[in-house]
């Protein structure tokens, strides 16, 4: 088991993925992100040469990293996306945090006792933690080596599978399931 003191995991390096890795090294963590490709993007890594966003730019931009100059098109196409993730993973230090090849298989909360193993279904929806933070996640990642790994935290931004216990009462949408 890798030491989990401070460190977050994130599955996923696409754009929402690279985004929570550079905000959890701007706040002083860890982050290890899991890729199960050989590529960073998620979407942009595999799509059609002839894909292009089908949202202006502007409203595919983070907000302390623009488009360089050069991409004029307001929908930019496949290379001009995944070339402007790759750059933000670059110029954040994100990039060096990726494990590729990974694929997280198994998820499982540990909490310091039973009762804090099902805190979760306290949680308040705001953004607040549950447990008193001693806890963590025990990890399963398929690769040579990997193995198990703990980490205090983690930010799942893979696909549209959705918690679907009883418990859970909020409802969840994904953009997968909205028709214009």
């Amino acid at each position: 088991m890798e030491k989990a003191q401070k460190r977050v995991a994130i599955v996923g390096a696409g754009a929402s993925g690279l985004a929570a890795c550079k905000h959890a090294l701007e706040r002083g963590l860890q982050p290890v992100v899991f890729e199960s490709s050989g590529a960073i993007g998620g979407v942009w890594a595999r799509a059609l040469a002839s894909t292009r966003l089908q949202t202006p730019r502007t409203l595919y931009e983070f907000s302390d990293f623009p488009w360089p100059p050069e991409v004029a098109e307001v929908f930019p196409d496949h290379a001009q996306a995944a070339a402007y993730l790759r750059s933000y993973a670059e110029r954040f230090g994100v990039l060096e945090r990726v494990r590729f090849g990974c694929r997280v298989t198994g998820m499982e909360y540990a909490g310091v006792g039973e009762d804090e193993v099902r805190a979760w279904d306290r949680w308040a929806g705001d953004g607040s933690a549950f447990g008193d933070g001693r806890g963590q996640w025990r990890l399963t990642v398929q690769q040579q080596g990997a193995g198990d790994v703990e980490v205090r935290a983690l930010v799942r931004t893979v696909g549209t599978s959705y918690c679907t216990t009883a418990k859970f009462v909020w409802l969840i949408f994904h953009s997968s399931t909205v028709s214009s």
